[in-house]
């Protein structure tokens, strides 16, 4: 089966949902039409207009090419349209029925919902031409049952039925169209998406353990010769820092790894083998931020936490704030350098807002004169785009008795939500 109302998809194999169901009652309208035509056409001629007076077999012959191929007009609709009608002008001109020709029209409805247009337009039209040559010329010429103007009103009938039948299937072939565009749409976007966040997530995780390590083998590089137990504290930071960007990374591309791996022996290696605690281990949150200021002291920076929290954060919103903090302590060790004290501040009221303030007084060895350059920068833009996708504001920039300073805003999560947010668990 072939065709957007054929059973299946175009060109995927698989048969629709509801394919079946609508054959069945294609078969019942079949049905119906048949026994209705072989009906008319034993009828007797006792109203006065003309009756069919052929053989009975002819009449059945009729009726069945007019209601039978009703029942496949999904599957073939350009080859039932073409028996059909000339079934039905057939009837016509025997005399057998003078009906509007409605199985004419559930004839043409498929063809106008998954034909082309020019090829469903020339239909129609070759559809409208013969249905009034037959209506005019049997009704009309052979066997009139009353003036002209009867049989062309009879024709206009027949085209309107049959052109508002075309029009249906235009309609909901726009329809569809225009539902797939937007599924596709949609699907392009979220794939941007993701793209977009994977980035993020593997800059934040690549920049802030880089800085962490240049400065750890900085400071090895310098006092190897002369203070050995400082240099295995610098090499030992850096392999601790090396490993957890590690565990980070492979926990960033498992998911990658685990949408496209295919094959069966990929998937016998998964069961078999014992999970990695980088692919099970949970997206970073308020708890890991201990670990991360830890992380910085590693680096030199004189880093304190302070935190005050109400209520929990979803784990979406949890993971945001982990990040920011994280490219923030980034900045201080690349800009401002081993010595720099630096605090970090998290708040979380009870409505669910949460404010994150990460200053430093920029006096380490390595601060710059300048940090109005870092806001260009792609850290300080992965922030704002955290920021952004959660309706809160950011706020990033030196501050006035030295030093710098980030300040974020996450607004509460709505009480019920929007059409297009979801759930998130909480941290």
């Amino acid at each position: 089966m072939r065709g957007t109302e054929r059973g299946t998809e175009r060109g995927t194999g698989r048969h629709r949902p509801g394919g079946a169901h609508l054959l069945g009652v294609d078969a019942c309208a079949a049905a119906v039409v048949t026994a209705g035509y072989v009906a008319l056409a034993g009828q007797g001629a006792s109203d006065g207009l003309p009756r069919f007076s052929g053989p009975w077999w002819l009449g059945w012959l009729v009726a069945g090419c007019v209601g039978v191929p009703l029942a496949v007009r999904r599957l073939w609709p350009l080859p039932v349209l073409a028996v059909v009608l000339g079934a039905s002008a057939t009837a016509t001109l025997l005399d057998i029925t003078r009906d509007p020709y409605l199985a004419t029209a559930l004839a043409v409805y498929p063809v106008a919902l998954v034909e082309p247009t020019r090829r469903a337009s020339a239909a129609l039209a070759l559809t409208w031409v013969v249905a009034a040559a037959a209506v005019i010329t049997g009704e009309g010429v052979l066997t009139p049952s009353g003036p002209w103007t009867e049989a062309a009103g009879t024709a206009a009938v027949v085209w309107l039925i049959v052109g508002a039948a075309w029009v249906a299937g235009r309609v909901v072939r726009e329809r569809r169209s225009r539902a797939a565009r937007r599924d596709r749409r949609l699907a392009e976007e979220a794939l941007a998406g993701e793209r977009l966040r994977i980035a993020r997530e593997l800059h934040d995780i690549v920049s802030h353990s880089l800085s962490v390590i240049v400065v750890k083998a900085a400071v090895a590089n310098h006092v190897a010769d002369t203070r050995p137990r400082e240099t295995r504290d610098a090499v030992r930071a850096i392999e601790r820092t090396g490993r957890e960007a590690l565990t980070e990374m492979r926990r960033a591309l498992g998911v990658l790894r685990g949408d496209t791996a295919g094959g069966r022996g990929d998937t016998v290696e998964r069961a078999t083998r014992e999970p990695d605690l980088a692919e099970t281990a949970p997206a970073p949150g308020l708890d890991d931020l201990p670990a991360l200021v830890r992380r910085a002291e590693r680096a030199g920076v004189h880093a304190e936490l302070r935190t005050r929290l109400a209520v929990g954060l979803p784990t979406g919103r949890a993971l945001a704030v982990y990040r920011i903090v994280q490219e923030a302590l980034t900045n201080v060790v690349k800009h401002a350098g081993p010595g720099a004290r630096c605090r970090v501040t998290i708040t979380v009221d009870a409505r669910g807002e949460a404010r994150v303030e990460v200053t430093d007084d920029g006096a380490g060895s390595a601060a710059v004169p300048d940090r109005a350059e870092l806001a260009g920068g792609h850290g300080l833009v992965g922030m704002r785009e955290r920021v952004m996708l959660y309706g809160g504001t950011l706020a990033a920039g030196p501050r006035p008795g030295g030093g710098f300073a980030v300040s974020a805003l996450l607004p509460p999560e709505p009480a019920h939500g929007t059409a297009g947010s979801r759930k998130e668990p909480t941290a």
